[in-house]
């Protein structure tokens, strides 16, 4: 009778999820051990309908009663990825390629605290890295000027606007980057020859960690997320003089950044 009962609200998200075939018969019988002939393709529509769905399908796997710790998060995902979704899913971008347009555009950074993006000691060149400062007037020229690239590809489309963040009249550029053996992406100053009139995804030369997708928020904020190292972004914190780095979002540190000409 438990059964019947899991399998009643099985049939009612099914009615509601247009992309799964759920036929009445499943709703008439019981049979417990009919689950392991069951293939589900899952769309990604509705997380919370999914997610009822799972819940319902291991609760007819297991008829005892299961308290919440029982069914734990880990437990959850491990069903969703092991039996139910038949996996379809490519790397994302695994083949993109990035033209090079011809809009270039010359301009100044400031995050959403109004510092400006400022160079480190230029005498320690092995780590030459992006600082955020709050300028005084007489301090203007310690802004650094970016000469923004912007690129285009059919695989990009609703990511943003693909750009590449060089200092201008220098061959280094902004590259978000894997380094020191370490997992987490940071943001370094690459120095880069030769022209970049095409940027592929899996790039030997590692030039795909220099794309950015830049994305406007609001009427005058900018966003600047990886390419390669999706959710990873340019962030500034409060303080000033502290180091612009990569973190992945949400994040108390700001995203949002404005372009000045």
């Amino acid at each position: 009778m438990a059964c019947k009962g899991y399998i009643d609200i099985l049939a009612s998200e099914c009615a509601s999820f247009d992309e799964l075939d759920c036929p009445v018969p499943l709703a008439m019988g019981c049979k417990c051990n009919m689950l392991e002939d069951i293939k589900l393709e899952l769309h990604p529509h509705s997380m919370r309908r999914v997610v009822n769905i799972i819940i319902a399908l291991e609760r007819m796997k297991h008829p005892k009663p299961m308290s919440s710790s029982e069914f734990c998060e880990e437990a959850m995902f491990r069903v969703f990825f092991e039996n139910v979704i038949e996996e379809r899913i490519k790397p994302l971008n695994a083949s993109a390629t990035y033209n090079k347009t011809s809009k270039t555009l010359q301009c100044t950074i400031c995050d959403a605290y109004k510092k400006s993006l400022v160079l480190s000691d230029k005498q320690n060149p092995k780590d030459l890295h992006l600082k955020a400062v709050t300028l005084t007037s007489g301090n203007i020229r310690m802004k650094v000027r970016f000469s923004m690239s912007t690129y285009k590809s059919s695989s990009s489309q609703g990511d943003g606007q693909p750009v590449c963040l060089g200092i201008s009249n220098s061959n280094l550029y902004l590259a978000c980057t894997q380094s020191d053996g370490s997992s987490m992406p940071k943001l370094l100053l690459k120095e880069v020859s030769g022209p970049l009139n095409t940027i592929k995804v899996g790039d030997p030369n590692g030039n795909d960690s220099l794309l950015f997708f830049r994305k406007e928020t609001g009427t005058a904020n900018n966003t600047f997320e990886s390419v390669k190292h999706r959710g990873w972004f340019i962030t500034t914190a409060f303080d000033d003089w502290e180091r612009v780095e990569m973190f992945e979002a949400p994040t108390e540190r700001t995203t949002n950044f404005t372009l000045e000409d």
